[in-house]
């Protein structure tokens, strides 16, 4: 093997005993790989945002220094949700990127950075679906946060291909947060909302880390595609490969 990618989720105090541990583990890690593996990589995983998102109040920026590089995971960006409870984007463009600005101006290079999008979504079952494409969602808290993804379930892109064609409104286009999504219903007559990224969203978010001079981009996951031969399938998987390459 060529290195270790350490992600570690839990809930961190800043300026606590395991801000500091967690830093000095990581650059621990680091040097004993570097040494014993020449060329070899440590690399870490941080939320989309170095804002305490799930209250990881981490040493961003001292990892970042002790580190290969940071991959981002921009996804799950409704992990908690403070506004109002409805289905949104799994990672809207903008609030995506204001992630990446926050990261820079804590002197982190952006060479340091790998931009992680998803490939999957966020299947929602709307308490209501109004006419304007407004899925109200249960209060489920995560983290001190009164609402959360936790209301839906993960859906894999490959899925979400099969399903689309035959829901109730088809693929639907959010300009505001730039990402697709659908409504269908269920046997019970439960209408759903789902929101996914695609070729075009992910295309935009692929450009912008080359233009900003990110590190590069990778996704979670690849099994997330489908792989079968069918030839609509094997253009999707081809469409969502060449994405990440603007």
């Amino acid at each position: 093997m060529d290195g270790i990618n350490i992600d570690i989720e839990q809930e961190v105090i800043m300026m606590s005993p395991e801000y500091y541990a967690l830093t000095a583990l990581v650059k621990e890690t680091t040097d004993a790989f570097h040494r014993e593996i020449p060329g070899s990589q440590v690399t870490f995983d941080v939320a989309w945002s170095p804002a305490c998102i799930d209250k990881r109040c981490y040493n961003y920026s001292g990892i970042a220094d002790a580190c290969d590089f940071l991959f981002v995971m921009s996804y799950d960006e409704q992990s908690q949700i403070w506004t109002e409870c409805i289905a949104r984007a799994n990672a809207p463009y903008n609030q995506t990127l204001d992630g990446y600005d926050d990261y820079i101006s804590l002197s982190i290079e952006p060479k340091k950075l790998v931009m992680g999008v998803p490939w999957y979504g966020y299947d929602y079952r709307c308490l209501n679906l109004s006419k304007d494409h407004v899925c109200s969602l249960p209060n489920i808290s995560f983290r001190g946060a009164p609402c959360s993804d936790a209301a839906g379930r993960q859906v894999t892109y490959g899925t979400i291909m099969k399903q689309v064609n035959s829901s109730v409104s088809g693929s639907l286009w959010d300009e505001e947060q730039k990402a697709p999504y659908y409504e269908y219903k269920d046997s019970l007559d439960h209408f759903h909302q789902v929101w996914y990224d695609n070729p075009q969203s992910i295309s935009l978010k692929a450009t912008y880390a080359k233009k900003r001079g990110l590190r590069g981009i990778g996704m979670w996951n690849g099994n997330c595609l489908d792989y079968s031969r069918s030839s609509v399938a094997e253009q999707q998987t081809e469409a969502m490969w060449r994405a990440l390459r603007p």
